[in-house]
């Protein structure tokens, strides 16, 4: 933005212009005063004055009711103004001004001089559109009434209204930057003498703004005391806080040596000169704009710029109350829409000009602005959203970032990846801080038919797995008193020569005289949608449990459904956990062969009716064994084991938003035991094993074999994640070992089921717009001309934002490990975040 200062003085019989701009460029042009024009000027004034004679908010000589003059002064005062603006236009038309207009009209003048051809190169020359103020003082009160700011600078070079504003001729007190405290804005709103005028308009346009600024509104009021009111001025100027705006309302007049005068209750008043220092205090804590909605301003305006104010909105004759009503409303509904002082104030003055000609005639002509020449155009700061959203819209270079990091955040692929390595990050903090528990017993043993047993077994074609060596396992782990036995094998199909032998193994172990074993079998739907039950020879529902042992791609949980009347087969490790969880309490259903009803329905049933009973323990006859942990047993109705409907909704958008993740952050050892199925057969194990296994959950379930799947081989068998292959690389570097079995797979969401550690992953796209957010805003500040650090602490900011990245990593890193359990996405966001950094700090 460039500025031109602009004096105009009387010299003699003659008008002096001196137009100054940049580093001591100058050009003066001389022309005669202009008498003519101050002689018709007078004649508006009468004519002004008789036409608003009445609720003016100055002080009016011989008020009282008037019969209507036989004078149309509303014609008359019409005709004067456009007299009066012909001749001034004419006036500054003058052939002897050209050259001052060119310079002011030029598109280009930069590092021009002003001699011989220099000013036509100056006024052809073009470059990039520059907003230009205008800052013109007057030596005299004759000049300084003219409506310099009807000033339509039109030429042959352009046709652009430049923006006009006013400023004292001597200005001895320079501008000293304040900044108040992030917040609101705060005006202070002071309501004088109320003789003849009327403010509730004002005031209400004043309140409504209140969710947006902090008012402090002070009036006079009948029966107050004077003096003390002049004192609660003072003390409001002064306060601590400070203000953003000043306004007055009332009367007010010119002064010589005093600076103006406003009368703040009936026969009272007081001169700028008497409240200079509470006004020079007001100023140094962050005052930077007045509005004296008054008459007769001019001798104010200058009074406070001197003083150091930024801007003064000022009525330079007398106000009707009504037009100092509509140019308030209006300007203040123009700032409340971030319009600067300027903008709003002439914006208001355009609204009486066009759209209120025929009532307030001439009334655009009155308001005036004075600012300090170092001052930026005051704008009041509101909060919008809408606004925001203007300011953050990107530029080509943005969109086509975002563009691609949103489209890579929303490519399934890639979260998987992104996911796991994540949770690899999670593994080696847990491992480095020791978060690690090496103490408790793990919660599952997973018997492992592996390569091994079935050599051992002699089994030919382990897929589908001999029922025979099967009912040995079973026979086993009844034996030992396994108290749940989960077994990761489809027995849909019929085998006449062994289903019997399977189903006796399974008939031994609820027959046990102390504690029956618990069943559950596994299921899933084929390709047409159908479920695969186990055959109903070798087990029944009504006394053994089915779960659905699908893995779903990413190593998502498997989620119970959030709809209790839906009676598809819940997931194999939720069944697992359930059931384990229920032999807590004596009274809990057990596993019958004479049972003529469901044993999941039963189970069921009883945990809605545990649930109930821990809300009101008083009704309850249920009791338990143990002292057990009341959230542990409200696995089907927890909302985090529960399918949620944003997560369902995201499915139709290819997304797995907020959809919890097997948590592979565990070391395995932390998880489950392991043993070979032909260990446990020939009792080649560790004692202490037995006794471990009466408190955990016992998987049966293919160790790693070629042909291990429900329909083709390796089904079964899964690509190592990160954080496991971390884990076993701890345990032992040399090993060869490089997939993943589906039972170890249950083996984990088993224990998360059981020890409700559901992990929620914060999806990427949510961080990256997040991060969007934030980086553009940081870069908006810091590109901010009033905000600009200085290059020698560039650096120093970039440490501190790389610290802030630092701290956002240990915070997600602790959250994930905490019982929070969730997953802050960390790559994607962190390049959003630092292209808008880098990019701000390239511009600087």
């Amino acid at each position: 933005m460039t500025k031109f200062y602009l004096q105009v003085q009387q010299v003699e019989n003659k008008c002096l212009f001196q137009l100054a701009w940049n580093h001591n460029q100058k050009i003066t042009a001389e022309i005669f005063y202009p008498d003519k024009i101050i002689a018709d000027y007078k004649i508006w004034q009468r004519i002004y004055h008789n036409f608003y004679s009445q609720e003016s908010r100055g002080k009016v000589i011989n008020i009282g009711v008037v019969a209507p003059p036989p004078i149309d002064w509303q014609a008359e005062l019409v005709q004067a103004e456009a007299k009066l603006l012909y001749e001034f236009h004419q006036w500054l038309r003058s052939k002897e001004l050209y050259d001052i207009r060119s310079i002011l009209t030029a598109n280009s003048f930069a590092h021009n001089s002003l001699t011989g051809n220099s000013i036509n190169h100056l006024v052809t020359s073009k470059s990039q559109d520059i907003s230009v103020d205008i800052f013109i003082s007057c030596s005299n009160l004759e000049l300084a009434r003219l409506p310099w700011e009807s000033w339509e600078i039109s030429t042959q070079f352009s046709d652009r209204k430049l923006r006009i504003v006013r400023q004292p001729i001597h200005i001895q007190q320079s501008l000293e930057p304040i900044q108040r405290s992030p917040g609101k804005a705060r005006i202070l709103a002071i309501f004088g003498d109320d003789s003849g005028l009327n403010f509730e308009k004002e005031k209400q346009a004043i309140l409504a703004l209140k969710k947006f600024i902090q008012v402090d509104l002070i009036s006079w009021q009948e029966g107050k005391d004077i003096q003390q009111f002049k004192y609660e001025i003072v003390e409001k100027l002064k306060s601590d806080r400070g203000w953003d705006i000043l306004f007055f309302a009332g009367h007010s007049r010119e002064t010589d040596l005093t600076g103006g005068q406003i009368s703040i209750a009936p026969n009272a008043t007081i001169s700028l000169s008497e409240i200079e220092q509470p006004l020079v205090t007001a100023i140094q804590k962050g005052l930077k704009f007045a509005l004296f909605n008054s008459c007769d301003g001019l001798s104010i305006a200058t009074k406070l710029v001197e003083l150091g104010l930024s801007q003064v909105a000022i009525m330079r004759e007398p106000i009707h109350n009504c037009v100092a009503e509509e140019i308030f409303i209006q300007f203040l509904n123009n700032i409340s829409q971030s319009q600067n002082v300027h903008q709003a104030l002439f914006s208001a003055c355009d609204y009486l000009k066009l759209e209120k000609n025929l009532t307030y005639p001439s009334a655009y002509l009155i308001p005036s602005l004075f600012c300090h020449p170092d001052a930026s155009l005051f704008q009041l700061k509101i909060f919008s959203f809408g606004q925001y959203l203007k300011k953050l819209k990107p530029a080509p270079l943005e969109t086509i970032i975002i563009a691609s990091l949103t489209l890579i955040s929303l490519q399934l692929p890639v979260q998987k990846w992104l996911l796991e390595k994540r949770i690899l990050s999670q593994a080696m903090y847990r491992n480095l801080t020791s978060q690690v528990d090496t103490k408790t017993i793990p919660p599952i043993l997973l018997v492992q038919i592996d390569n091994e047993s079935i050599n051992k077994a002699g089994i030919l074609t382990p897929r589908p797995i001999d029922r025979q060596y099967m009912a040995k396992i079973i026979d086993k782990l009844v034996e030992v008193k396994a108290p749940v036995v989960g077994i990761d094998y489809l027995l849909d199909r019929p085998d006449s020569q062994r289903d019997r032998i399977l189903n006796e193994s399974l008939q031994a172990g609820l027959k046990s005289s102390s504690q029956p074993t618990r069943f559950v079998l596994a299921t899933t739907r084929d390709h047409q949608g159908k479920w695969l039950n186990v055959y109903p020879q070798i087990a029944s529902q009504n006394w053994s449990m089915e779960g659905e042992i699908e893995i779903l791609p990413g190593w998502y949980m498997q989620l119970l459904p959030n709809d209790k009347s839906n009676h598809d087969p819940r997931p194999f490790a939720a069944v697992l956990a359930i059931s384990q969880q229920v032999q807590q309490f004596s009274n809990s259903p057990q596993p019958q062969l004479t049972s003529q009803q469901d044993l999941w329905q039963q189970i069921n049933n009883y945990i809605n009716n545990l649930n109930v009973a821990n809300s009101n323990p008083k009704n309850s006859n249920i009791k338990s064994t143990k002292s057990p942990n009341k959230t542990n047993y409200k696995i089907t109705q927890s909302e985090r084991h529960q399918l949620q409907p944003l997560t369902a909704f995201s499915y139709q958008l290819q997304q797995m938003w907020l959809h919890p993740v097997i948590d592979f952050s565990l070391p395995p050892r932390q998880v489950y035991q392991t043993i070979s199925a032909w260990e446990l057969l020939e009792n080649s194990y560790d004692p202490k094993l037995i006794e471990n296994l009466q408190k955990q959950i016992t998987i049966v379930a293919p160790g790693g074999y070629e042909e291990a799947g429900t329909g083709n081989d390796n089904e079964d068998n899964f690509e190592l994640p990160s954080a496991m292959d971390y884990w076993l690389n701890q345990e032992n570097p040399d090993r060869h070992r490089i997939v993943l079995t589906g039972g170890e797979v249950h083996a984990y969401m088993t224990h998360h089921y059981l020890n409700n550690r559901i992990v929620v992953p914060i999806p990427d796209l949510w961080m990256v717009g997040l991060a969007i957010l934030l980086g553009k805003l940081i870069s908006k500040y810091f590109c901010n001309k009033n905000n600009q650090i200085k290059p020698e602490k560039t650096h120093q900011v970039l440490i501190l934002l790389s610290v802030a990245t630092v701290l956002y990593t240990l915070i997600g890193l602790q959250l994930y490990v905490s019982s929070a359990a969730i997953i802050l996405p960390w790559l994607l966001p962190n390049i959003t975040f630092w292209f808008y950094i880098l990019d701000a700090f390239c511009k600087l």
